[in-house]
């Protein structure tokens, strides 16, 4: 197995934590390595395209989180060898992160009635859009999982998106859209979160 360091936030979401559980649930050795915001700002040029995560696998960095999420994926048997099924997984990570950067573009707008204005729109349209054919894609891959009938690196990707939607965190995103409009997905949301070894993950990061 080769020396990992997955290098991301000190925060327990967003695009970095779909890996650090994908090898928390794979038992895969790794080096959890967190950086606060205040100090981002000196580690940014040492990244490869000043983003984070970044994951070193033996020295080499590989940015870009879902690649890295298809990485880990496969070395935590979370992630598809079919190639039909790997599409289907990765289909749904890349509209995740779609639909996630179009929500992240509305945090860059200082002005308060603009930023209503925009997420009032992605509301009533594409975030609308993006949970029903997420859903769509839940529905097809049998209601329960994406792909193969079990856990991959899939469901804990949408996991943590509808975590965030459903958190209240986004001011002007009813944080009941999912409930009311994808409610496959909200039950998705329930059965990923109470996987034994992720609950355990999580209680233990509480203490």
């Amino acid at each position: 197995m080769p020396k990992l360091v997955l290098t991301y936030f000190d925060f327990d979401g967003s695009r970095g934590e779909t890996a650090r559980i994908a090898m928390h649930l794979g038992g895969i050795s790794f080096e959890d390595r967190r950086i606060s915001q205040k100090d981002w700002p000196s580690h940014r040029d040492r990244m490869p395209f000043q983003q984070l995560p970044v994951l070193e696998v033996d020295g080499m960095p590989i940015a870009q989180s879902n690649t890295i999420n298809r990485y880990v994926g496969r070395l935590a048997g979370l992630y598809p060898q079919d190639a039909l099924q790997a599409a289907r997984v990765d289909e749904v990570m890349d509209a995740v992160e779609d639909i996630s950067t179009r929500i992240g573009q509305t945090m860059r707008i200082e002005d308060a009635a603009a930023k209503k204005a925009a997420r009032e729109a992605l509301a009533a349209g594409p975030l609308l859009r993006y949970l029903q054919q997420i859903e769509t894609r839940l529905k097809a891959g049998g209601g329960e999982w994406f792909g193969e009938n079990r856990l991959t690196v899939a469901d804990l990707k949408c996991y943590y998106w509808v975590r965030w939607l459903k958190s209240g965190a986004l001011d002007h995103i009813p944080a009941d859209i999912v409930d009311k409009h994808a409610p496959l997905l909200a039950k998705h949301f329930e059965r990923v979160k109470a996987q034994p070894k992720i609950a355990a993950y999580y209680a233990a990061r509480a203490k």
